[in-house]
């Protein structure tokens, strides 16, 4: 056999891809038309970001089995964007967004992206399910989101109040086609035949839900894709490239590229997870969503990342390749040119009840069982970032919960806990140090030798101690020599507090601290 044949895939293999790639398409084409909707953008420029994730992502992807398209994730940030800019601008903020992929991905900057606590990343996500269930709450009903995150979520009592029909009004017929298209997607979830396990709920739910809309005539708002797609290309004028140089629009697309990056190298790391193929090249990925997400910016679509939920759908269809990845593009292009008719039948109602299920997902109280188990500073991480997300924005969130995720690690590095016993008797105290000493800790440890009576025979356990610095190496020392000079002695592993201290400052043979390197080789 050829080198050439046996790296070509087997036709099994590509069978495999192509009925996962059909899969895919299926869990996609809702998604990609209702996270447009709720970025407050047309559904075509959802549909055309998730075709260039397909076809120029996938073939470039440093995550054969990832799937990258429109995500929940960033329909907060693309509203508030649209909302604030106009849609123009949705292209611009892409094509730098784009443009810093690209360029971290060059200089190799995509595992520095995974460097982010996890209780960060899942809390961020949890912001996002909670703005992007109290938004599309109401477009569910034929109605217009408020203003920001906290007003949608205090007019939910108010939506459901709507929801209960009344003279002249469709929000409850609205709400009814909703509710129907989530029930089936619940329902589908736990009821589903084994043989038809790979028809994605979303997908049933659309149908049935669209199904019910159009048997009894109900008179909701449906979605709006042009006959051509050239006609829904939102293209950045010279005034809105212009613009490019604002430190506003410059600052958004550095947010932009943050979230996106981080949501795609996470998603990336738990697709890894879920098989036995070729593992992620993080720079390569985040080279091929630089590129995708500046061809998106060049026609004003919405901004793409690595999609769990897709992905999840491709591995569990049994892909092996990047095939069924590029190919989900190919029939998301098809649907959008061969049958926009049929697509334009779907209610917008419908759609946003996908995103209601969406984000109710994205508070996934497993999750926060899971981040319990670390402790109540990891909790108090995710709980601080994600409500910051929902009450301020989504940047502030995320900085919030890395700097108190930084400060935990300087706690962690810094803290340490001092115990001690004394025998009278014997004239003896045995000191326990248990975690990090360094010069934040002289101090406290300070206070705990001075404290020791005048003659006494003092031994210091350092069996727990993870580190200890130089100043506190010189305080230790000093400190001896003092108590040597009213009588006491002090007992201690000097050879081990020589190699925690070499431990983290470099090789512990090769570390020399005058006075104590003699002492701890004698």
């Amino acid at each position: 056999m050829s080198t050439l044949s046996a790296r070509r895939p087997s036709s099994a293999v590509l069978s495999r891809d192509f009925l996962a790639s059909i899969v895919v398409f299926l869990v996609a084409l809702p998604l990609c038309m209702g996270i447009a909707i709720a970025s407050g953008a047309p559904p075509a420029l959802g549909l055309i970001t998730g075709i260039v994730g397909g076809l120029v992502v996938g073939s470039l992807a440093g995550s054969p089995l990832q799937v990258s398209g429109p995500a929940a994730g960033m329909a907060v940030l693309v509203y508030q964007l649209v909302s604030e800019h106009g849609l123009i601008m949705l292209g611009v903020v892409g094509l730098i967004a784009g443009a810093l992929q690209l360029l971290a991905g060059t200089l190799r900057l995509g595992q520095w992206f995974r460097a982010i606590s996890p209780s960060v990343i899942h809390g961020m996500l949890a912001g996002i399910g909670v703005l992007i269930f109290a938004s599309q709450v109401h477009v569910m009903l034929d109605d217009a989101p408020r203003s920001n995150g906290l007003a949608n979520l205090a007019a939910i009592p108010e939506a459901i109040v709507k929801a209960i029909p009344t003279d002249g009004s469709v929000h409850h017929l609205a709400a009814l086609a909703g509710m129907i298209t989530i029930g089936t997607i619940i329902l589908w979830n736990k009821f589903k035949p084994a043989r038809l396990a790979l028809l994605p709920g979303p997908l049933l739910g659309v149908i049935v839900g669209t199904i019910f809309a159009l048997v009894f005539a109900l008179p909701i708002t449906l979605v709006e894709l042009p006959a051509n797609l050239t006609d829904a290309l939102n293209i950045p004028t010279m005034d809105a490239l212009g613009r490019a140089i604002e430190p506003e629009i410059i600052g958004l697309g550095f947010v932009f590229a943050f979230v996106a990056s981080a949501e795609t190298l996470l998603c990336a790391t738990a697709v890894d997870k879920m098989h036995l193929g070729a593992r992620t090249n993080y720079d390569k990925e985040l080279r091929a969503q630089g590129i995708g997400n500046m061809i998106c910016g060049a026609v004003g679509a919405l901004p793409m990342t690595g999609v769990i939920v897709r992905s999840a759908a491709n591995v569990e269809a049994g892909a092996t390749t990047r095939f069924s990845a590029i190919a989900h593009g190919g029939w998301l292009l098809l649907a959008v040119v061969a049958f926009p008719f049929v697509l334009n039948e779907i209610p917008t109602s419908v759609l946003a009840a996908i995103l209601v299920f969406t984000g109710y997902k994205l508070v996934n109280i497993a999750q926060i069982r899971k981040i319990a188990e670390f402790g109540r500073q990891e909790l108090a991480i995710y709980f601080v970032t994600l409500v910051g997300v929902v009450a301020i924005d989504l940047l502030t969130g995320v900085i919030m919960g890395f700097v108190l995720a930084t400060l935990k690690l300087v706690y962690t590095f810094s803290h340490l806990e001092i115990r001690t016993t004394r025998d009278d008797a014997a004239n003896r105290v045995d000191v326990w140090l248990t975690g990090s000493a360094t010069f934040f800790s002289i101090p406290q440890l300070s206070a705990a030798l001075d404290g020791m009576p005048f003659g006494s025979e003092v031994h210091i356990h350092v069996e727990k101690l993870d580190y200890i610095d130089h100043a506190c190496l010189e305080m230790l020392s000093s400190w001896e020599k003092l108590h040597q000079s009213v009588g006491g002695s002090l007992i201690v592993e000097w050879s081990d507090l020589v190699m925690l201290y070499g431990r983290r400052s470099q090789d512990p043979a090769k570390t020399s601290i005058p006075g104590l390197t003699e002492r701890s080789a004698a």
